[in-house]
């Protein structure tokens, strides 16, 4: 099963990518999607709607899962807990805080969301490790402080949020997750982002599954446990933070793929890593699809399909075997 699940994740992605480019309210056949991939003439509206709306908004979905999946299994082996979702460091509210500031001091229309959040969220990481790390930085620490900082700063958002009623919808809105407005250049970025993700990781799988272990063996294995999750974490939430800022809060995949993986591979991440990307990836891509297609006019926030969808998925594969970890 572990040599054909990358395959067959792969072919499962391409092809979701082929119909959810051809699903839609445009009345776009699968024959004129295929015509207009491999360059061939076809309408001007349709090849507008395929390439310039729809292809840009699937490549978003999927590197945005991806880097989640990938994020979920680094914060779960440096942690050292197997419910640490990437959002456990504060940036989910970091970044929704950044952006009820910004829209709360009339500075939304200079910078924008994304530079709000991205501030907000990169902020609120460096603080919480800060916090954790001036005494002695264990898991445990962190988790705490990441979860102490976190009601802080949504019990903030609430507050402006309650003080500046005319932007609750936005702000609202914004926290579920969308990817109505996505751009080949934020495609460009997010995939910066998870190739500078994936490559240290890909390089580190060993120093994870030490972190598996208690301190004491893996520092006897020869780890610095400090300075190895703490980088790790740094680089994980960097790369979530850009996700958020252009995207929204976006819940549930990096809980979701890296334990749904570990239980087709088991906990060695020298396996783990390429099949929770793309997991991560498929799950998004197919929440976003669905997302889009529920209503006749308009769309869902993405977040809210996937906590939908993931939620049963999730306990389905908890009591259909043993799981493992570490």
């Amino acid at each position: 099963m572990r040599r054909m699940l990358v395959p067959a994740l792969t072919a499962t992605i391409l092809l979701l990518m082929l119909l959810s480019l051809t699903l839609g309210p445009s009345n776009i056949r699968l024959s004129d999607t295929v015509s207009i991939l491999m360059g061939k003439t076809a309408p001007a509206n349709k090849a507008y709607i395929i390439l310039q709306l729809r292809l840009p908004r699937i490549l978003s979905s999927f590197f945005t899962g991806a880097i989640l999946g990938l994020s979920g299994a680094v914060f779960q082996a440096a942690l050292r807990n197997p419910m640490a979702d990437p959002f456990i460091l504060g940036i989910s509210s970091g970044a929704s805080f950044g952006v009820a500031v910004a829209l709360f001091i009339g500075m939304a229309p200079l910078f924008g969301f994304p530079v709000s959040a991205l501030v907000g969220a990169l902020g609120t990481t460096l603080c919480i490790v800060g916090l954790a790390s001036r005494r002695k930085s264990s898991s445990t620490t962190l988790l705490l402080t990441g979860v102490a900082v976190n009601y802080i700063l949504s019990s903030a958002m609430t507050l402006l949020m309650f003080l500046h009623k005319e932007q609750y919808q936005r702000i609202l809105y914004w926290t579920l997750g969308s990817f109505s407005m996505s751009t080949y250049a934020q495609v460009v970025v997010v995939l910066i982002a998870w190739i500078v993700l994936f490559i240290p990781l890909s390089l580190k799988h060993r120093s994870m599954d030490m972190l598996l272990l208690d301190e004491l063996s893996a520092r006897a294995g020869g780890l610095s446990v400090k300075r190895t999750r703490l980088g790790l974490l740094l680089l994980a939430s960097f790369s979530t933070s850009l996700c958020v800022s252009y995207f929204g809060v976006i819940g549930f995949i990096g809980l979701m793929a890296p334990h749904a993986t570990r239980l087709m591979v088991g906990p060695k991440h020298r396996h783990l890593l390429i099949p929770s990307s793309l997991l991560g990836g498929l799950l998004l891509l197919s929440s976003d699809t669905i997302s889009r297609m529920l209503l006749p006019s308009g769309e869902l926030p993405v977040g809210i399909i996937t906590s939908l969808l993931g939620v049963p998925l999730f306990i389905y594969l908890l009591r259909r075997g043993r799981y493992f970890y570490g």
